[in-house]
């Protein structure tokens, strides 16, 4: 097992040792300072669980396969569930001491806007106009009446309203607000802009290069979600065997346990069911393998106790109220 400054054992190190190829020491330098409050590096994330049915799958696979489980999300939207489906979702979560974090919505994708289905993407999933803005308020203050403590946004302006809708006290104080990948920053000024807007963690695109996550960590403490195996309409791209050092350089950080080859599924309906439920199953399997790397590369011990949930100390930008 490894400490904050102490590198795991790399994938083929004493055989490629052995051939004279060994690759040099990682710099102590390169190590995140930072950690989860209450202990812990690394928590764990299933993404795409849409629906109580869904949910039940991941819950008995977790189970199954020995997959710790610190938070579920899912991305369809609050709108695409009912109260009973979000009240269910929440007690079986809730029996288990796992996050559930919903997404909010509408977003540019699914609206009137031409522009992101453009060759440039234009505006992406950001929420336009004061419509949409008012939409993902109305999802926040409904799924949060019914006890989900986790909110997921894709627009700046979604984020700040919300933060300063808990500050005021119009959505509990300890609802957590979550970046999506889909506007996830690149750089350190810009994830320093998320945290400081009420982001409680923020998820990075999965192309960032290790020396990348060393720039943000040299900048802000705020958790880090990064998909270990991304969806294909994010890059496709799977970096299991960099968990461990993804770690030494990210943490705080979420590993999300996506699943590539697999067609989109928002926003989730019945007639997707099949699908939908296959690939549940999957992102827990994919979960147990990357865990194996952890293990085998001895730099599984530091994981963050289940049920923890809060991001810790953040910087924040003052707010009116």
């Amino acid at each position: 097992m490894t400490d904050a400054l102490t590198p795991a054992r790399r994938p083929g190190e004493q055989a490629l040792a052995a051939l004279g190829l060994g690759a040099p020491a990682p710099s102590p330098a390169d190590a995140s300072p930072h950690t989860f409050p209450g202990g812990g590096r690394w928590r764990t994330e299933v993404p795409s669980v849409e629906g109580p049915e869904a949910l039940g799958v991941v819950l008995k696979e977790s189970s199954r396969l020995d997959v710790p489980i610190h938070r579920i999300s899912q991305g369809s939207g609050v709108w695409m569930l009912t109260d009973a489906e979000i009240t269910e979702m929440v007690e079986a979560t809730g029996e288990r001491d796992i996050e559930l974090c919903l997404f909010t919505g509408p977003r540019g994708t699914w609206d009137t806007g031409a522009s992101v289905r453009s060759d440039s993407r234009g505006a992406g999933l950001r929420a336009r106009g004061h419509d949409a803005v008012a939409g993902c308020v109305e999802d926040a203050v409904r799924a949060t009446e019914l006890g989900v403590k986790c909110l997921l946004v894709a627009d700046e302006g979604v984020l700040w309203t919300l933060h300063r809708a808990r500050v005021a006290g119009i959505i509990p104080a300890d609802t957590t607000l979550k970046v999506s990948a889909l506007i996830g920053p690149v750089n350190p000024a810009s994830y320093s802009v998320y945290e400081r807007l009420g982001a409680d963690s923020v998820n990075v695109p999965s192309d960032l290069t290790l020396n990348h996550l060393t720039e943000i960590r040299r900048v802000s403490a705020a958790p880090m979600d990064m998909y270990i195996e991304a969806p294909d309409d994010l890059g496709g791209y799977v970096r299991m065997y960099e968990v461990a050092e993804l770690i030494r350089r990210g943490a705080p950080l979420y590993l999300k346990f996506g699943l590539s080859k697999a067609p989109g599924i928002y926003p989730y309906g019945h007639h997707l069911r099949e699908l939908t439920l296959a690939t549940a199953k999957e992102r827990v399997r994919r979960g147990r393998l990357a865990l194996d790397l952890l293990a085998r590369h001895g730099a599984d011990g530091e994981m963050a106790p289940l049920g923890s949930r809060l991001p810790g100390e953040l910087s924040r930008f003052e707010t009116s109220s």
